[in-house]
């Protein structure tokens, strides 16, 4: 079908128009063709739909490998696919094994100490976090798709979980309930995750975007740190919120339990891990500086309380810790009864968190390495790790970015250095756990405090505030939202505005005027552009988003006002008057029925005042809706053209003809 016309004109370098004005048509003395604007094929419904459904799901097409293969070949890649571990397992020899045995140790020292000290700000007991450093890594072995991931209890979900339980259950008067929300919370965390990746959903997670995510941390990693006061203070009482103004009201409201023989030792255990941390970060040479420092801090810290137990009465230890396996929490699982609509916010909330740190954690180290982690999978592969880790006495756990990285500076080369990993934490919970008898609960609070301070990105907020002034409003309300009001309440205030951002996009597009650059055929917007110059007698307008129904009133609005604009201006330069009015259609990617009504009713109300309407460049699903809806009848043989250069070539071209017709 032609939607324009296909006429031959011989013309020079430059045209011109009635008024003696040069028109760029083409750089070489050739004869112009006004190109045909085509119909996409045509497909029935069922095959459109076919296609969205794959582009929405499936662009990555996982299934291309299965092509063209043998039943067994497509066996043996099917085994591949939910199983990682069958496709790095068989070229696995001892070349490899020696790098991952150093990195596995080495995060080990670092995993232990963190998993008790997490373990105690999700105000669980501290044996669950070791519990959590054993079972999921193995799974996460044979399941996740990541060569560097360290799994394990992170900060972020700890906080998290920690906060929102508490917020209505006491850790101190209902233990043994808050311990059964939490393996409960972990439940619907891992099948939420799961869910997301079974069905291919991850895109929801991009709602966290990472300005929120950056002030959500921030905020997060304050609080978390002034709740370690109660352990740097040696303190007894203190307030279970978790905004800033009650932390800072109860630390001095109770400065008769400050014990200076813990304020000592958790300033220098604080100073000498913020050191090696320093070091490391300056100088990755001496990465195990900062790996091996929290377990040397540990043991140093055990052995001076030990020592002086006699005379060390006013610094509280972790105390009796049981020794043996993660024992069997399904019968904990508290899957009915008032709690459960909490235990599910909880998992979640806390869900979400996790899954978005570990994601961007693994798919941090594979750029570095140049291979590709599967987002889905990787969902499915920490959700069912999560959802096995609540029947084994586990809370929330993902890819932590601390043990990650120490993983990778180590050498590790395969996920088997989270199998050395979680080897370790079983000697030590079959073996080692009297030693933590004596362990200040203050090395616990120094460790969180200098893990949490990595989480405060300034820079990161700076350079928002240089690009995005609505990201950065975004950073703010999350980073002020979790200090002055709670920590999920911060981070939904944050995901408010960074849809409130969306929303703004996709109803308020970007337009603009666009002009010639001289010289060429090419037309780009006249702010950006100072060399660009108008074509006298058009206005070339620009539309930048797809028209849907949220901005075609909008849409049809602005252009009115430009039309009105640079008539305004036309009249006050005494210059030739607008008879035609361009639409470049390149960045509308898609249209509805709203928008081909804008459409029509645009054509409409500039027929009205003398003015042609042309479309310039429309896409495929454009021109077929366009087509079906009947509205390319009103524009005609020469309303739609293929480039904006065509439309001026040709449209002055015919005025040129008309002006030269005898009367």
């Amino acid at each position: 079908m032609v939607l324009s016309s296909n006429r031959v004109e011989d013309l020079s370098t430059h045209a011109c128009n009635e008024e003696g004005f040069e028109l760029p048509i083409s750089n070489h003395d050739l004869p112009l063709e006004v190109h045909r604007v085509c119909l996409p094929p045509h497909k029935t419904t069922l095959e459109k739909l076919g296609q969205r459904l794959l582009e929405v799901f499936f662009p990555d097409d996982p299934l291309h490998k299965f092509k063209n293969q043998t039943c067994l070949m497509k066996l043996y890649l099917g085994l591949q696919f939910f199983f990682p571990v069958f496709e790095w397992g068989p070229q696995y020899n001892l070349k490899l094994l020696r790098p991952d045995i150093i990195s596995g140790l080495t995060i080990a020292s670092l995993a232990i100490p963190q998993g008790i000290s997490y373990a105690k700000l999700a105000n669980l007991p501290p044996i669950v976090g070791l519990y959590s450093s054993f079972v999921p890594p193995l799974i996460y072995s044979v399941l996740g798709s990541s060569r560097h991931l360290a799994v394990g209890p992170v900060s972020i979900a700890s906080l998290v979980m920690g906060t929102m339980l508490s917020e209505v259950v006491s850790y101190t008067e209902q233990p043994i309930l808050y311990l059964q929300l939490a393996f409960t919370a972990t439940l619907f965390a891992g099948v939420f995750q799961a869910s997301l990746g079974f069905f291919r959903l991850g895109f929801i997670i991009d709602f966290l975007s990472k300005a929120t995510l950056v002030g959500f941390m921030a905020g997060a990693a304050v609080i978390v740190s002034l709740q370690q006061l109660k352990g740097l203070l040696g303190m007894v009482h203190f307030t279970s919120k978790m905004q800033i103004v009650p932390v800072l009201s109860s630390v001095f409201q109770h400065k008769d339990e400050w014990s200076w023989q813990t304020i000592v030792m958790g300033i220098c255990f604080l100073a000498f891990l913020l050191t090696t941390r320093q070091i490391s970060t300056r100088n990755p040479k001496f990465f195990w500086l900062s790996a091996a420092s929290p377990l040397a801090s540990v043991v140093l810290s055990t052995l001076v309380v030990a020592c002086l137990k006699s005379k060390a009465h006013g610094i509280q230890t972790i105390g009796h810790l049981p020794k043996g396996l993660n024992p069997p929490s399904m019968n904990m699982l508290y899957l009915s009864g008032p709690y459960l609509p909490l235990a599910i916010k909880t998992g979640i909330v806390s869900g979400i968190l996790a899954l978005t740190e570990g994601i961007a954690v693994g798919r941090t180290f594979a750029a570095l390495k140049n291979y590709q982690v599967d987002g889905n999978k990787e969902m499915m592969a920490i959700g069912l790790m999560n959802m096995a880790g609540s029947c084994s006495s586990c809370y929330v756990t993902t890819g932590s970015f601390s043990r990650s990285a120490v993983n990778y500076n180590a050498g590790a080369q395969t996920v088997v250095s989270n199998i050395i990993m979680a080897t370790a934490v079983l000697i030590t919970l079959l073996f080692l756990m009297p030693l933590f008898y004596y362990t200040p609960i203050v090395i616990l609070a120094a460790i969180i405090i200098t893990a949490v301070i990595g989480l405060i990105d300034y820079q990161a907020a700076l350079r928002l505030w240089k690009v995005d002034k609505l990201d950065f409003l975004a950073c703010l309300c999350s980073f002020f939202g979790v200090l002055f009001i709670s920590v999920p309440l911060g981070l939904a205030i944050a995901v408010g505005v960074s849809v409130f951002k969306i929303l703004l996009h996709v109803t308020r597009p970007n337009t603009g005027v666009l002009g010639n650059i001289p010289g060429t055929q090419v037309y780009q917007n006249m702010n950006r552009y100072r060399t660009a110059v108008r074509i006298p007698s058009f206005l070339i307008l620009a539309v930048e988003a797809p028209i849907y129904f949220a901005n075609s009133t909008y849409l049809q609005e602005r252009i009115l006002r430009w039309i009105r604009e640079e008539e305004e201006r036309i009249e006050a330069n005494q210059e030739t008057a607008i008879k035609c009015v361009i639409i470049d259609m390149t960045a509308v990617s898609s249209i509805d029925s709203s928008g081909i009504d804008t459409i029509c009713e645009l054509r409409k109300t500039l027929d009205k005042r003398s003015l042609k309407l042309v479309l310039a460049n429309p896409g495929g699903n454009v021109m077929e809706k366009l087509h079906e809806s009947n509205a390319l009848e009103g524009f005609g043989l020469n309303g739609i053209y293929l480039t904006v250069s065509e439309a001026v070539a040709d449209i002055s071209s015919l005025w040129k003809t008309e002006t030269e017709l005898p009367i």
